[in-house]
């Protein structure tokens, strides 16, 4: 009976549609956990090799302007 006025009343496509919405939130928040990861992975194995290349840089152009760390 329930259903049936669920359905008369078009309550159940409401419900259906805010069912969607929870989920693509939770897909959502979990691709930004993702790429979360990734940014953090890419700065840890990155970023000693990253950080000696500016100070190679900072190094070469020290004639012209103050290298600060």
């Amino acid at each position: 009976m329930i259903n049936y006025i669920l359905i008369i009343t078009g309550l159940d496509a409401m419900l259906a549609r805010r069912d969607e919405e929870g989920a693509s939130a939770v897909e959502y928040g979990l691709l930004v956990a993702g790429i979360a990861a990734l940014v953090v992975g890419v700065v840890f194995l990155f970023g000693g090799m990253i950080s000696s290349v500016f100070s190679d840089t900072c190094t070469e152009i020290s004639a012209t302007a103050t290298c600060t760390e």
